[in-house]
């Protein structure tokens, strides 16, 4: 509850938090999303709308539905492929059409969420979506930060040693997986929503998450270790079917890229304070950080580059993808 206010709090500061009323014979732009009010994924969403909605006088209205109103993540994306749908927010689910969107989140890619800011604005984003828009009827309009994941442990992680042989919860993707393999941790697939029995039942030791979520749920109640390991910064964008796209007229659709464009660039200045206000409040509530040592880092960063294999497999470009990184740094 806390994370919501706080990001709805963020949000309001940005003047979006009450978005303008306009006629119901405007344009139409619905876009769908998984993610409840005050993410940042429904942050993204409706400051997209408002400044879409002020720059052209309404003459679009922009409807967000987050929270999974219009179905799940692979229901709505396949809405706006058919242009049932003009518009979606989602992560990496679109690798399943393209796997280069994969390496969005590609395991410790960027020192610090003003590296990979620079990344995502630059030749990274664009090596990643060479051929997606003609593959997958959508362009990819931004990108934008959930938040680094970090681990959460019942005993505390000093070392890599320490991460070895843990029952650790992580997403049901492949790339996640592997991660946990190449640690030597047991990586049990579940959703997070399951997470906080599978603790109280030593299904799990722990898992990993950003901060946010780490706070939404109050896990530093039930385990109080967490560890700054940034190991994979989660990251989201604004998805647009190709021919409503195209079929804008050239000044509103510069109107859209712009709105994509600041809409980004707020939920990116957010983030940094979110996990400031996130560690002090899991600090305040009881729980340990551990900032790992370089040591550590190195060691996560080897398990990081042991993931990369799979890029290697299957993105024809993965090595330029990741050789741009270098960069920005």
């Amino acid at each position: 509850m806390k994370r919501r206010i706080l990001l709805l709090s963020t949000l309001a500061m940005l003047g979006a938090a009450t978005l303008p009323a306009y006629a119901a014979d405007k344009i139409v732009v619905k876009i769908a999303g998984m993610k409840p009010d005050g993410e940042p994924e429904t942050v993204g969403m409706k400051l997209f709308a408002k400044y879409v909605m002020e720059a052209t006088n309404g003459k679009y209205d922009v409807q967000v539905y987050p929270n999974s109103q219009l179905g799940k993540e692979d229901a709505y994306i396949a809405q706006t492929r058919k242009g049932i749908i003009q518009m979606c927010a989602t992560g990496t689910q679109t690798s399943a059409i393209w796997p280069a969107m994969a390496m969005l989140e590609t395991p410790m890619l960027y020192d610090s969420m003003e590296h990979a800011h620079k990344a995502m604005n630059g030749e990274t984003f664009k090596l990643i979506n060479q051929g997606f828009a003609e593959k997958s009827g959508m362009t990819l309009m931004n990108a934008f930060p959930l938040g680094f994941r970090h681990f959460y442990t019942k005993n505390p992680v000093n070392s890599i040693n320490d991460l070895k042989g843990l029952r650790m919860r992580v997403p049901n993707i492949p790339l996640y997986l592997e991660f946990a393999k190449q640690l030597g941790q047991s990586g049990q697939p579940m959703p997070f929503a399951e997470v906080p029995a599978a603790i109280d039942q030593g299904t799990i030791e722990g898992g990993d998450s950003p901060l946010a979520d780490i706070v939404g749920v109050k896990m530093y109640e039930k385990i109080k270790n967490i560890t700054l390991s940034g190991h994979i910064l989660v990251i989201h964008g604004l998805y647009i079917n190709n021919d409503f796209y195209a079929k804008l007229p050239p000044e509103d659709k510069k109107i859209f890229d712009d709105a994509a464009y600041r809409s980004a660039e707020d939920v990116w200045k957010m983030a940094a304070e979110v996990e400031k206000k996130a560690i002090k409040e899991i600090t305040d509530g009881g729980g340990k950080i551990v900032d790992p040592n370089p040591e550590f880092k190195a060691a996560l960063k080897k398990a990081g580059e042991g993931t990369w294999e799979l890029f290697y497999k299957t993105v024809p470009n993965a090595k330029e993808i990741l050789d741009s990184v270098n960069q920005y740094k």
